[in-house]
């Protein structure tokens, strides 16, 4: 398996064990103390813990299920020839000649400006598949866009070029 995925795991195991001992232990003994000090309406204390303890319970929740699917992820089953899950990519735009480079990563870890992107964004499910050289075009809100696909390095550290 890639160590990759092995390190993001890693990673995600990690902030899932901070995230569970606040919840199980700072987060309920911040409470109690919160309501020793009396009235609940107006204790800023007690209403910024519980409200911490909701924000810590989905995190938890979200990083749960990326921790499952990324178990699940069956690297023999991305190509090892072109654009895949966990793949970069750089394209050039046929317009502006603009050279923009994708990596395609889990939901949790998606930042678009920084081009970490899924496959299910507009962009992913064209490139899904495609090989350097491939023309690709993306129906983006923007209009109509069109790609070469100059590079692919796959999750498995292949690069294949035009």
């Amino acid at each position: 398996m890639s160590m990759e995925i092995e390190e993001r795991k890693q990673q995600l195991k990690d902030e899932l064990d901070m995230l569970k001992q606040e919840f199980k232990f700072e987060l309920p003994k911040k409470i109690a103390e919160a309501r020793e000090h009396g009235d609940l309406k107006e204790n800023a204390d007690y209403h910024a813990a519980r409200e911490r303890q909701g924000f810590v319970r989905a995190k938890i929740s979200q990083l749960s299920e990326q921790l499952a699917k990324l178990s699940n992820l069956d690297v023999k089953a991305i190509p090892e020839d072109r654009v895949g899950f966990g793949s970069t990519v750089t394209v050039i735009d046929m317009k502006t000649e603009a050279r923009i480079v994708f990596t395609f990563v889990s939901d949790g870890e998606m930042v678009p400006s920084e081009g970490k992107i899924t496959l299910s964004t507009p962009y992913g499910r064209a490139l899904a598949g495609k090989k350097p050289g491939d023309v690709v075009e993306v129906l983006i809100p923007a209009g109509k866009k069109s790609f070469r696909v100059t590079t692919v390095v796959t999750i498995h550290g292949n690069e294949i070029t035009e």
